[in-house]
């Protein structure tokens, strides 16, 4: 599994809002209260993030049943 802190894959991933390049940058992530800052892909123009699948339901799901079993 990828971890947060692994740098995001070569690829040249465009937004899907308005079709510039993603680059990767820092992130707050919010969820119940919680904030975290994040290295992800987001365009530059509009802001749109882009969260890999294996994130999102690997390392993100595992923090979200964390914070909601607190």
């Amino acid at each position: 599994m990828r971890k947060m802190t692994d740098p995001p894959e070569k690829v040249d991933w465009k937004c899907a809002r308005c079709g510039e390049t993603l680059e990767p940058g820092k992130v707050t992530v919010a969820y119940m209260k919680s904030r975290f800052t994040v290295d992800l892909m987001k365009c530059s123009e509009c802001g749109l993030v882009f969260i890999p699948e294996d994130l999102a339901t690997g390392k993100m799901a595992e923090v979200e049943k964390i914070l909601e079993d607190k």
